[in-house]
C-alpha cells in the first residue's frame, strides 16, 4: 500500500460550517490579483451564492482570471444556464462538468478554491444557505447544516493548484495527446519540502492515477491506530475492506465511533443499518446525528492524525466520484476535529445492538434488500468495490 505522501510547513484552519467558510472565501477572492480557481458540485440560486458569484464577478471585472467549474447534476441543469449567462457578461471563464452524463456516471463532487497560490479552501460544504436543504433548497433545516473545510496556505498549495488546474483542463475539449502530456506533467511533480511540524497532504480520487487514495488514507490510519477512531459521515456504506479495518481496529482495543448522519434518504438510512448488528457487535459504537443535515466527511484517529474534505465513506465517494480531501498530522488539528465530531456525538443518538434483536422480519427484510440492491448498483459502477 503505497503511503500518503505529507508536505510540512503549513498553515491549516479548520472552519465550520458556511459562516466561517463563506467570508473567508469572499474576502480572498476581493483580494485576488491574478486567478482564482473555484470548483463546487453545489451551486445554489440564494442569497448566500449570489454572494459568492458577486465576489467572482468582481473579481472578473477587475481583470483578476476567474475559472468557475460546476457539476451538471448536483447544481442542475436550469441553474448552469442561468449562472453561465451572468458568467459571460462578467468575463468570468465557466464550465460544467459531465452533463447530461455523456462522459458516464461520474460526479465532480469536489469543492476546491483557490486564490493566487497563495490560499486555497477545501472541504465538504458545497455553495448553499447553511438554513436550507440542499436537494430541497426551499425546505428550512431546524438547525444549521453541520459540516466543516479547511484554509489552505504553504508548500502544499502548489499541489492544489496544479490539480485544480488539470481538473479544469480535463473539463474542456482537451486532445488526447494533451490529456496524456497533462498526466505525466502532474505525475512527474516532486512533493515540497518544509520545515515546520504541521504537515499536510492533499488527496484526491479519480478514475485514472488515484482510484484508491483516499480510501488508501483512511486505511493506513485506522490500521495503526492504537487509542480511537473517531469518524462523521452522512452516508456510510463503505466496501468489506473498510469495514474489516474498522472491527479489526476494535479487536485490537482502540476505541472506534461512528456519527452516521440519518433522515435524509431512506434508501441510505436502510443501507447504513443494515451494517450495524456487525458494526455494534465487533464493539464499534454508533451514534446517529438527528439534530440537522449532517454533511460532515471528517475523521481523526489518535493524537494527529485527521482528516477533512468532500469523501464520503460509500461506494460513489470512494469508487465513482472525483473527490478532494485534506489530510493533516497536527496534534492541535487533530484535538480541534475531535472536539467537533464529540459535540457531535454528545448531540446524537447512541444504536444499541439490542435494538436490532426486537426487530420484526419486515424491518431486517427491508434493511436486507436495501443492502443488496445498493451492492448491486455499486458492482455495476463501482469498479473496486466490495
Amino acid at each position: 500500500m503505497r503511503p500518503v505522501s505529507y508536505v510540512a510547513n503549513n498553515d491549516i484552519t479548520l472552519l465550520e460550517s458556511g459562516l466561517q467558510l463563506f467570508p473567508a472565501m469572499i474576502a480572498a477572492i476581493d483580494a485576488a490579483r491574478h486567478d482564482v480557481l473555484f470548483e463546487t458540485y453545489i451551486f445554489a440560486e440564494d442569497a448566500v451564492a449570489r454572494g459568492i458569484e458577486d465576489a467572482l464577478i468582481r473579481a472578473a471585472k477587475r481583470g483578476v482570471k476567474v475559472r468557475v467549474l460546476v457539476d451538471w447534476f448536483g447544481t442542475g441543469h436550469r441553474v448552469c444556464c442561468r449562472r453561465a449567462e451572468a458568467f459571460a457578461a462578467a468575463g468570468v471563464h465557466y464550465r460544467v462538468f459531465n452533463p447530461w452524463f455523456k462522459r458516464g456516471v461520474t460526479r465532480t463532487h469536489r469543492k476546491i478554491t483557490v486564490v493566487d497560490r497563495s490560499i486555497a479552501f477545501i472541504g465538504g460544504i458545497n455553495i448553499n444557505d447553511d438554513m436550507l436543504c440542499d436537494y430541497e433548497p426551499h425546505r428550512p433545516l431546524p438547525a444549521p447544516r453541520w459540516d466543516f473545510a479547511v484554509q489552505v496556505q504553504g508548500p502544499l498549495l502548489a499541489q492544489i493548484h496544479l490539480e485544480a488546474q488539470a481538473q479544469w483542463a480535463r473539463a474542456g475539449h482537451l486532445p488526447l495527446i494533451r490529456r496524456i502530456g497533462l498526466f505525466r506533467e502532474m505525475r512527474s511533480q516532486p512533493p515540497t519540502e518544509g520545515a515546520k511540524p504541521m504537515r499536510a497532504a492533499f488527496v484526491v480520487r479519480d478514475n485514472l492515477r488515484n482510484r484508491r487514495t483516499i480510501q488508501r488514507a483512511y486505511l493506513q490510519a485506522i490500521g495503526q491506530a492504537r487509542k480511537c477512531v473517531l469518524l462523521a459521515n452522512p452516508y456510510f456504506a463503505p466496501g468489506r475492506k473498510f469495514r474489516e479495518a474498522l472491527a479489526h481496529a476494535a479487536a485490537r482495543g482502540v476505541e472506534v465511533t461512528l456519527l452516521i448522519g440519518v433522515g435524509e434518504f431512506k434508501m441510505q438510512d436502510a443501507v447504513a443499518r443494515s451494517f450495524y448488528p456487525k458494526l455494534l457487535a465487533a464493539g464499534i459504537k454508533v451514534v446517529e446525528y438527528r439534530k440537522t443535515q449532517l454533511h460532515a466527511k471528517i475523521a481523526v484517529v489518535d493524537d494527529d492524525w485527521a482528516t477533512v474534505g468532500s469523501s464520503n465513506c460509500d461506494g460513489l465517494s470512494l469508487f465513482v466520484n472525483q473527490e478532494a480531501n485534506i489530510v493533516v498530522r497536527d496534534v492541535g488539528f487533530a484535538r480541534a476535529v475531535r472536539a467537533h465530531i464529540l459535540r457531535g456525538v454528545a448531540d446524537g443518538v447512541p444504536v444499541h445492538l439490542e435494538e436490532f434483536a426486537g426487530f420484526g422480519w419486515v424491518r431486517r427484510a427491508l434493511y436486507g434488500t436495501a443492502y443488496l440492491a445498493y451492492k448491486f448498483a455499486m458492482r455495476i459502477f463501482a469498479i473496486g468495490y466490495a
